[in-house]
């Protein structure tokens, strides 16, 4: 099972985190603080494989990926592959250079929701739903029409003169 999933920046400033099990905030935090502390105190050139029993508990492994500022990082137990977990996280990046043209730290900052969106179509409740960055795709752009379609028919209800002012913003 995947137990969390981070993106934080090389100054250790969160992006993006999703806990499959159930953590307090502050623990969350604590455990973030440490896999921060992990990650930048680590080698060039060591592998991206760490044991987290010392973060995490017992039977816990922590995979990640370093690009450009972000490290993306997956926390899971002894029942995944940890070369498949690697392999994970590239199809995330991959999704992501999909949807946003050379993924970025502001991209994920200024696209939240999307990127939640995009995780949540790969790793769903600690189990893998989907290791296609192509269908995963289809499926975020199905919903971008769903959310845009929503958001047009909700303006039509509205009176014009606040239609213009929303458009105005």
């Amino acid at each position: 099972m995947i137990r969390a999933v981070m993106v934080m920046n090389t100054l250790g400033k969160l992006r993006l985190s999703k806990f499959y099990d159930f953590q307090p905030m502050e623990k969350q935090q604590e455990l973030i603080r440490h896999v921060y502390a992990v990650l930048s105190s680590r080698p060039e050139n060591v592998s991206n494989f760490v044991d987290a029993e010392s973060i995490f508990g017992p039977d816990t492994r922590l995979v990640y990926k370093n690009l450009a500022t972000l490290y993306f990082v997956f926390v899971f137990d002894s029942s995944e592959n940890e070369l498949a977990m690697l392999d994970l996280i590239q199809v995330f990046v991959e999704t992501l250079d999909k949807c946003f043209r050379d993924v970025c730290e502001l991209d994920i900052v200024f696209n939240y929701s999307k990127t939640q969106t995009i995780l949540d179509e790969i790793i769903s409740g600690g189990q893998l739903l989907e290791t296609s960055s192509t269908e995963v795709m289809k499926t975020v752009e199905e919903i971008t029409k769903l959310e845009a379609a929503s958001s047009s028919s909700s303006s039509s209800l509205l009176p014009k003169s606040l239609v213009a002012w929303r458009q105005g913003q």
